[in-house]
């Protein structure tokens, strides 16, 4: 029988909606600033605690930058990316090798998948460049 997850709390639905409009990933910062120019302000910690509660039911993915920065986007969004270990630099791939991959039964150790990531690390041209300089 499939596990029944209740819908997002108004709060929840907020910040979704704030991450589905954006054209890039956010941060709790970003997320918290925004809505603050609205009607319904939300603390800084609220904010963590319901896009913490969001990555739990599977409907709100996080990305950890090489800075510790952590970075939020729906999963409906389906991004990968490659970040620059040095600059920081991230470009979105246009295609995730993992579409084709599909775990069953035994593999999945019981978890019930819900998402899944994909982050390649590495030096982009400029840093590669400005290194190699003397």
């Amino acid at each position: 029988m499939p596990l029944q997850v209740a819908a997002p709390s108004e709060r929840q639905q907020q910040l979704l909606e704030q991450l589905r409009r954006a054209d890039r990933e956010l941060s709790g910062q970003d997320l918290h600033a925004l809505l603050r120019q609205g009607p319904q302000t939300m603390g800084l910690a609220t904010v963590y605690r319901h896009l913490r509660q969001l990555q739990q039911r599977g409907l709100v993915r996080c990305r950890h930058l090489p800075s510790g920065e952590a970075l939020f986007a729906p999963t409906d969004r389906d991004e990968h990316h490659l970040t620059c270990v040095d600059c920081g630099l991230s470009v979105v791939l246009e295609h995730c090798p993992m579409h084709d991959v599909h775990l069953h039964g035994p593999q999945t150790g019981g978890f019930r998948l819900l998402f899944h990531t994909l982050e390649f690390f590495g030096l982009c041209e400029a840093c590669q460049q400005r290194q190699a300089q003397p």
